[in-house]
C-alpha cells in the first residue's frame, strides 16, 4: 500500500476520479482502477498488456533487463545449483528447503507419482496418432474424477496433497502419451531414480529391463523442467487462475492451463523451431531465410529468436546454451545435418548487426528443442514436456489465489454491437 493517488479528469465530470497507486516490491507500481466503474466506465486493454489482474509473490520479470526471478532467485542460480524438485519446493513454499524437507517433499512426489488405472486406460482409448497435448489435457482432466470427493481446497493439507499428486503424475502422464503413440507398454515409475531420470526411463526404458539412462541427459531433462517452471502471468497460468476463481477442482484449472498451453503462440514455439529447420533443410539455404526474415515484406519469421517479454537475451537461454552443448557432445551429434543448420542460425543470430540491433537472440525454445531432438523426443511432445514443468508453476499461481481472499473472475467488455431492437412483427 502507498499514500499516493493517481487522479483522472474525465470531460464531463466535475472532479477527478482518484485512483490510489501500490507499491510492488520490484518493477513497476500499479494503479488501483476498481473504483471507475462508480463512475461509469470500465477500462479497455486488449489482450491484459497493461493490466495487474492479481497480486503474487512467485515469480518477476523484467524483460529489458532480462531478469527472471523465482521467489527472488535468479532464474541462472537456480538452474546451475538447485534442481527441479528443489525448485518446485520453492515456488511452492516461497523458501528453499533445508536437507530434511527436501527429502520430505522428494518422498512424498515420489510417493504420488503412479497413476489411477482408470486414467491409464484411458490413455489407451485414444488413437496412436492423436496430438500427445489433447491426449495429456484429457488425462489431467481426468485427475479430477480420481481426486475429488473428499477434496476440500480450503485446506491447507488437501491442497498441500494434490500438488504432491500433480508433480509426482505428470511426468508419467507424459511417458504414458509417448508410450501409447508408438505402441508401447507403459513403464511404472521407479523410486531409486531422481524426478528426470525416471521421466526418461518411464519414456525410453523398456518394459522387464534394467534402467539406463545417461545422467548427462538426466540432468538436462531436469534443467529443462526448472526453465519452464514459473513464466509469471502469461496465458495458461492466467487462465489456471481464471478457472479457479470458480472453485473448481484443481485439476480441471490445470487441465484447462494445458489447453491454453497447447497453443502454437504460446507453448507450440520450440516444435516451430524444428518445423523451420526441417524448411530450411540444409546449411547452404540458411542464407536464402535469413534475407527472407530480414525482408519486412516476407511473412517468413525465424522461430527461436527473440521473445515478446524479453526485449533483452533470455535468461534462460544462457544457461540451456551450456546444457545444449553438453548433450551433443555427449550424444556425438555435434555433425547432425539438422543440428548444424542450427548451430549456423545461432552464430548469426550473435554477430549478425541486424539481429544485435533488434535483439532477436536465440531463446530458451531455440536451445531447448535443439535438446530434446536430441534426446530423440518427437517434436509433437515439446509441448508436453513444457507442460509437464510448468504444472508446479500453474500450481504455485493456483494455490497462492485459492490461499487468500479472492473473487471469481470476471472481465468486462466495450460493446460494440447493436442496441436494443424490437423482433419485427409478422
Amino acid at each position: 500500500m502507498t499514500d499516493k493517488k493517481a487522479h483522472l479528469t474525465v470531460d464531463g465530470l466535475d472532479a477527478a476520479i482518484e485512483l490510489p497507486i501500490y507499491n510492488s516490491s520490484t518493477g513497476p507500481d500499479v494503479i488501483d482502477v476498481t473504483s471507475i466503474t462508480k463512475n461509469g466506465f470500465f477500462t479497455f486493454d486488449p489482450g491484459f498488456m497493461s493490466t495487474a489482474s492479481c497480486e503474487s509473490k512467485i515469480t518477476f520479470i523484467d524483460g529489458d533487463k532480462g531478469i527472471l526471478l523465482h521467489r527472488g532467485y535468479p532464474i541462472d542460480q537456480l538452474a546451475d545449483h538447485s534442481d527441479y524438485l528443489e525448485t518446485c519446493y520453492l515456488l511452492l513454499n516461497g523458501e528453499l528447503p533445508n536437507d530434511t524437507q527436501k527429502q520430505e517433499f522428494t518422498n512424498a512426489v515420489k510417493n504420488h507419482s503412479a497413476v489411477d488405472p482408470s486414467v491409464a486406460a484411458l490413455i489407451k482409448t485414444f488413437k496412436r496418432d492423436a496430438h500427445p497435448m489433447a491426449i495429456l489435457c484429457s488425462a489431467v482432466a481426468a485427475l479430477a474424477a480420481v481426486y475429488n470427493e473428499g477434496l476440500d481446497i480450503t485446506k491447507e493439507e488437501d491442497r498441500k496433497i494434490t500438488a504432491h499428486r500433480l508433480i509426482g503424475q505428470m511426468p508419467t502422464l507424459a511417458a504414458m502419451v509417448y508410450k501409447h503413440s508408438q505402441g508401447e507398454e507403459f513403464i511404472a515409475p521407479d523410486s531409486t531414480l531422481g524426478y528426470a531420470e525416471n521421466y526418461l526411463n518411464m519414456t525410453f526404458g523398456k518394459a522387464g529391463q534394467a534402467p539406463k539412462v545417461s545422467q548427462v541427459l538426466a540432468k538436462a531433462m531436469d534443467r529443462i523442467f526448472i526453465l519452464h517452471a514459473d513464466h509469471e502471468q502469461n496465458a495458461s497460468t492466467s487462465t489456471v487462475r481464471l478457472s479457479g476463481s470458480s472453485g473448481t477442482n484443481p485439476f480441471a484449472a490445470i487441465a484447462a492451463g494445458i489447453a491454453t498451453l497447447w497453443g502454437p503462440a504460446h507453448g507450440g514455439a520450440n516444435e516451430a523451431v524444428l518445423k523451420m529447420l526441417e524448411e530450411i533443410g540444409s546449411v547452404d539455404n540458411i542464407d536464402k531465410f535469413v534475407a527472407k526474415a530480414k525482408d519486412k515484406n516476407d511473412p517468413f519469421r525465424l522461430m527461436g529468436f527473440g521473445h515478446r517479454v524479453y526485449k533483452n537475451f533470455d535468461p534462460r537461454a544462457k544457461v540451456m546454451k551450456q546444457t545444449c552443448d553438453e548433450v551433443l557432445a555427449e550424444l556425438g551429434l555435434e555433425n547432425d545435418p539438422l543440428l548444424a543448420i542450427a548451430k549456423r542460425l545461432e552464430k548469426i543470430a550473435l554477430e549478425d548487426e541486424y539481429f544485435i540491433q533488434k535483439k532477436l537472440y536465440p531463446n530458451v525454445d531455440f536451445y531447448s528443442g535443439i535438446i530434446m531432438k536430441a534426446i530423440g523426443i518427437p517434436t509433437e511432445m515439446f509441448t508436453v514436456i513444457f507442460a509437464t514443468g510448468r504444472a508446479v508453476g500453474w500450481y504455485a499461481h493456483w494455490d497462492e489465489m485459492v490461499s487468500s481472499a479472492y473473487k471469481i473472475g470476471r472481465p468486462r467488455q466495450l460493446y460494440t454491437g447493436s442496441v436494443q431492437r424490437d423482433y419485427p412483427s409478422k
